[in-house]
C-alpha cells in the first residue's frame, strides 16, 4: 500500500550570503502558512528575502507538481540555515601584510507541509 505524502522540500546551496544573516530572515516564517510567508517575505528589507523567497516557492511548486498538495493546506514546517562553503580571499594592508578576509555562504532549507 503506498503512503500518502505529505511534505516536500526545497533546498538552495552555497548561497553567497552569511547564514547569521540568512538565520534573521528565515525565523520569521517558520511555522507560518504558505501565504502568509510569501506576505512576510516579500516586505522585509532584508538581502536574505528575496533568496528565501526563491527556495520556498521552489517548495510549494516541489508540493504541487510532484506530491499533488493543495497549495492553500501548506504550512512552513521546517526552514533552517546551515554554514556552507568559506570562500577565503585576502585583502592588502599597511607595511605589505595582508589581512584575510572570509565570504561565507549557506545552504537554504525549507520543507513545506500540509496542515
Amino acid at each position: 500500500m503506498a503512503e500518502q505524502v505529505t511534505s516536500a522540500k526545497a533546498t538552495a546551496k552555497t548561497v553567497r550570503i552569511p547564514a547569521r544573516k540568512a538565520r534573521l530572515v528565515i525565523d520569521l516564517i517558520r511555522g507560518k502558512n504558505v501565504a502568509e510567508a510569501f506576505g512576510i517575505l516579500k516586505f522585509t528589507p532584508r538581502s536574505g528575502a528575496y533568496l528565501i523567497e526563491k527556495v520556498l516557492k521552489s517548495a510549494v511548486a516541489n508540493a504541487e507538481n510532484n506530491f499533488d498538495l493543495d497549495v492553500e493546506d501548506l504550512y512552513v514546517s521546517e526552514a533552517y540555515v546551515n554554514e556552507g562553503p568559506t570562500l577565503k580571499r585576502f585583502r592588502p594592508r599597511a607595511k605589505g601584510s595582508a589581512s584575510p578576509i572570509n565570504k561565507r555562504t549557506s545552504h537554504i532549507t525549507v520543507v513545506v507541509s500540509v496542515k
